[in-house]
């Protein structure tokens, strides 16, 4: 059990109860799962897939599935079944993993960064962060990294409105603004 769990157990889910009104624990929201995107529109060589699948493979711990497009369209240069990004969805322990070194390294670690803004939380208490560089794991320390990407990172909560997702993630310790 990593320490962000222990945190949602001991510390998160009585702070919920007293809060919002939750008569049992179950009832207060939990993280259900994370998902990490990479769009690779643009690149078309095999070599520079296989490093945004190597890379994605190390920072989530892995293996991402392949989002092949659904269309096309030729202003874009895009056919049906043409890969267009990569996928994964961590669920469980690598989830509450990945959610550990996303807290606590790779969000410090964004260039100018001043705090996840409420704009990012969705009406139902998810949250996306797009990250413009994936450098900023620390996974990618050391790597030799030929071109940097971005990707996208959702966490996805079981919560029924907004205000209780935002809790949520800012008493796991997400840097949510004011």
């Amino acid at each position: 059990m990593t320490d962000l769990q222990e945190q949602y157990r001991k510390a998160v889910i009585p702070a919920m109860q007293q809060e919002f009104g939750h008569k049992n624990a179950m009832a207060v929201p939990r993280i259900e799962k994370a998902v990490v995107n990479v769009g690779v529109g643009r690149l078309r060589e095999e070599k520079q897939l296989e490093v945004v699948r190597r890379a994605l493979t190390l920072i989530t711990g892995q293996k991402p599935a392949p989002c092949p497009a659904r269309k096309a369209i030729a202003a874009f240069k895009t056919r049906r079944g043409l890969v267009v990004g990569y996928r994964v969805t961590l669920r469980g322990q690598r989830m509450w993993d990945f959610l550990t070194r996303l807290i606590r390294v790779a969000i410090p670690r964004q260039r100018d960064f001043r705090g996840i803004p409420l704009e990012a939380f969705d009406p139902r208490g998810n949250l996306t962060i797009g990250f413009r560089e994936h450098i900023v794991f620390p996974e990618m320390i050391g790597e030799d990294v030929p071109f940097i990407f971005g990707l996208e990172v959702t966490v996805v909560t079981t919560a029924k409105r907004r205000k209780e997702g935002v809790m949520l993630l800012k008493l796991l310790g997400f840097p949510i603004k004011q």
